[in-house]
């Protein structure tokens, strides 16, 4: 045995030995979109894999099938706490088991190399330091509780724009110093059991058959675990099977993936080894013994679970929220009293709860997570409006502009099911045909979203089926001319009280992303007039053969708009609302079409004209908090006219409560930035080929190291962030890394000399003047958060590992010997606290 119990290399051979070549080559390809072969004569059940940062989505894309959504890997990271973050992989594990899951497709640990990056909510930091640490305590929190950790996108998917065929060029030091680190991190020292090799190709060569998989995963860090391609990344037979890939997904082979019979043929001639078949087969069969799928070998764990909408989970999820909210701008306004101040009470005060006015476009339906795969159903989501009113405060509500740029989903109280239009039950009623209109089955939904992406077994269908209609009733709550229409591929047809209201079908440009085809695929409206309460049967016909959603199965989304005002009506409401109010807190953010997997920014300004929503209301109430909700930096314009800015990323389905706790002061906004807050697009990484290929030509100045190198001034700096007190920082002392260890141990002094408790992130950066070789002007080394009451004074003690002193050569890892610099402070732009140390130590 090896590990917690599981079977040895030599017991794992001889298993793989019972199987004939075909059964072994059947086991390298899914068997459907998200799970692996089951294979009686060697034990090996069902394995079941799913799409996971935000939460567990499980094996189906619907909102019946709900599961608990967590806040954002930039959330998570902005705590710099690793011990919540592991509680959160344990609650994933949690989700994981309750769904049937057996490995998650997360963390993601790729840099956040530039903002525009479409999926930057999706990776944890701009550092490798912050995200290793991060992303290995994510990676404890679930293997250790029995489901297994896929590290992704190994390496280099820094963005979207053609990701599928982009070719990355990055210098070695660059690639091993900051690329590769947090992956070495967390596979070599936390023991990851699958990694996922990218798309998108290294200096050359794509992912799946790198010779980086072997030479580094295998060779140099000792890899037993598995590789798996990202979601039809495989392509070339020969070359993926000879590098070390062992998992092309998704399946079946007929279907997707360039093995199957094509591999079994390459065996049989010769130009493939069998004993790299063997080999892939037993790093298979480990995998599943490390999660329980392996007869005579330890079942997983016991784990108690919970269901998504539990009291349990959604303390987790409120606390872990709150945790990651940065309070990047505070002139005293926060926080909030929650009764209204002395002289704006009226003649007999008879209502004395603070007068707040939530605005913005993000405070009724705010997002709670990014696009793409890391798309999850919630049971609820509590939104900042939702928060603040369940808080007791006096809250009236505008949404100010409008910051969607495409229409968005049917929904209540518009959106009503045909079998009961005069109810609260919204939804839509499926009907799935034959090729001869023959009624295959129907199933009622709660959404107006659909998709499937490996036919329609999943609800219960099990003869082909050539054409789908959605019924529906929409009821009008105001009169005026409603947007009506669908998003989708292929053709469609809409009637409206039975009459053809438009019959199109919807294309793609040729090589659009998967996700993008997913996220924001092609949308067709039309208006219809309607008086308030009127009431329409609404019937979508989609014929099935003519979508083929990028050969991955079927989408197709019902979409609403009601009537609303202009902009200029809508501001105009807001900024009066504002006026007549003790505060004014405006929600401001991005929408899924503009920040999601799929594609890159083109912008980092907000959508929509919110930017001018928030400089109206700070000129009708000084007494304006401004809160952002995105999942990485936006511009901010009118920052130094706020009274407060809080960055609150995507918070997952407590994200209201959250707000309302961290608002209030019942919560501390533990968070600090993971990543640099731009205040302009000046000098920041593209995310754009050329002629295929997208050249790092920054090398290690990405983020905080590039602002330093060039002299620019962020917005906000990386590590910033403070809470309702205020801290000291008193002394630094260096002491011999603990036996076993190798490194430098530096002794951080810091006094709590605010009125309240609170948290603060001591951050240790090194440095090297007069450094032979280019360096950044410093960089993370380590970190550790500390509690403190009011007067009190803590010590912390932070490891500084060898690696943090040494740099990348032809020959390897090397260091330069001579004086090291270790500064300490609150964030990157304040360190008050320096000593010095020479690395190697000089002994006598």
């Amino acid at each position: 045995m090896t590990g917690a119990g599981v079977p040895d290399e030599a017991e794992l051979r001889r298993r793989v030995g019972r199987l004939s070549l075909e059964q072994k080559i059947r086991l390298l390809t899914g068997a459907d979109f998200w799970a692996l072969y089951a294979e009686p004569d060697v034990g090996l059940r069902r394995l079941v894999l799913s799409d996971g940062p935000a939460g567990v989505r499980g094996e189906s894309w619907d909102e019946r099938d709900s599961s608990a959504n967590v806040p954002s890997a930039t959330a998570l990271a902005a705590t710099w706490d690793t011990g919540r973050v592991e509680a959160i992989g344990r609650l994933l594990a949690r989700e994981a088991r309750r769904k049937g899951v057996d490995v998650l497709l997360a963390p993601t640990v790729n840099l956040h190399r530039t903002p525009y990056a479409g999926r930057c909510f999706e990776c944890f930091s701009e550092d490798p330091v912050l995200t290793a640490r991060i992303g290995a305590a994510y990676v404890r929190g679930l293997q250790r509780s029995g489901v297994g950790a896929t590290v992704k996108h190994f390496v280099g998917n820094d963005s979207e724009t053609q990701r599928m065929t982009v070719d990355v060029r990055i210098d070695d030091r660059t690639l091993r110093e900051l690329y590769l680190a947090p992956f070495e991190a967390i596979v070599r020292d936390e023991g990851a059991w699958a990694v996922m090799a990218a798309y998108n190709g290294i200096n050359g060569s794509p992912m799946t058959q790198s010779p980086m998989l072997r030479d580094i995963l295998h060779a140099e860090w000792g890899y037993d675990g598995l590789v798996m391609s990202d979601w039809t990344a495989a392509h070339a037979t020969e070359a993926t099977a000879q590098a070390a890939l062992d998992l092309a997904m998704p399946g079946p082979a007929t279907l997707y993936g360039p093995w199957g019979d094509a591999l079994l043929e390459a065996v049989r001639k010769g130009t493939v080894d069998e004993a790299l078949i063997d080999d892939k087969a037993v790093r298979i069969l480990r995998l599943a013994a490390r999660v329980g799928a392996l007869a005579d070998a330890p079942a997983a764990p016991e784990l108690t679970l919970a269901a998504p909408d539990s009291v349990t989970v959604a303390q987790e999820l409120r606390a872990a929220a709150a945790a990651g909210f940065v309070l990047a701008r505070n002139d005293g306004l926060l926080p909030l009293p929650r009764s209204r101040p002395a002289e704006r009470l009226g003649p007999l005060g008879t209502d004395r709860r603070l007068r707040v006015a939530l605005l913005g476009p993000n405070a009724e339906t705010a997002r709670t997570m990014g696009g793409g795969s890391a798309t999850v159903f919630p049971p609820y989501t509590i939104s900042p409006l939702d928060g603040l009113r369940a808080a007791g405060l006096h809250v009236t509500y505008a949404p100010g502009v409008t910051s969607h740029l495409r229409a968005g989903e049917a929904r209540g109280p518009w959106l009503l099911r045909p079998d009961r239009p005069f109810d609260a039950g919204t939804g839509a009623e499926i009907r799935f045909l034959t090729e001869t209109g023959e009624l295959a089955g129907s199933e009622l939904r709660d959404g107006a979203t659909f998709l499937w992406l490996s036919g329609f077994g999943i609800s219960g269908i099990t003869e082909p089926v050539a054409k789908l209609e959605v019924r529906c009733v929409i009821r009008a709550t105001v009169d005026g001319e409603y947007q009506l229409g669908v998003s989708g591929l292929g053709r469609y047809r809409l009637l409206v009280d039975g009459a053809e209201v438009f019959d199109v079908t919807l294309v793609l440009p040729e090589d659009t992303d998967i996700s993008e085809a997913l996220m924001r695929p092609p949308q067709h409206l039309v208006p219809v007039r309607l008086g308030a309460h009127q009431s329409v049967a609404v019937v979508v016909e989609h014929d099935v053969n003519s979508s083929a959603f990028a050969g991955l199965g079927t989408l197709m989304q019902l979409n609403l708009v009601p009537p609303h005002g202009s902009d200029d009506e809508e501001i105009a409401k807001a900024v009066a609302l504002a006026a007549d109010s003790d505060v004014a807190v405006v929600v401001v953010g991005t929408t899924a079409q503009v920040e999601s997997e799929g594609f890159d920014r083109t912008t980092l300004a907000l959508p929509g004209r919110q930017d001018e929503l928030v400089r109206q209301v700070i000129a009708a109430n000084a007494r304006t908090v401004v809160v952002v909700n995105s999942g990485a930096p936006v511009l901010l314009p009118w920052t130094q006219d706020a009274a407060a800015v809080l960055l609150s990323w995507f918070g997952g389905q407590e994200y209201g409560d959250a707000l309302a706790d961290v608002l209030l002061g019942d919560v501390e906004p533990g968070g600090r930035l993971p990543t640099t807050w731009p205040a302009s697009e000046d000098g920041l990484p593209s995310t754009q080929p050329a002629d295929g290929v997208l050249t790092y030509r920054e090398g290690l100045f990405i983020g905080y190291r590039g602002y330093d190198r060039d002299g620019r001034e962020p917005l906000f700096p990386f590590g910033h962030g403070t809470g309702y007190t205020t801290w000291a920082h008193e002394s630094v002392t260096l002491d011999q890394a603990p036996a076993g260890a190798s490194g430098v141990a530096v002794c951080v002094t810091v006094r709590n000399t605010g009125s309240r408790r609170g948290r603060e992130v001591v951050q240790v950066y090194a440095s090297r003047p007069d450094s032979a070789i280019e360096r950044p002007a410093k960089w993370l080394a380590g970190f550790a958060a500390v509690d403190a009451d009011p007067g009190e004074t803590v010590t912390v003690g932070i490891l500084i590992a060898e690696r943090a002193f040494q740099h990348w050569t032809a020959a390897g890892w090397s260091t330069e010997p001579g004086t090291f610099v270790l500064a300490a402070g609150p964030s990157s732009a304040s360190l008050p606290l320096t000593a010095r140390t020479d690395f190697p130590p000089i002994t006598s």
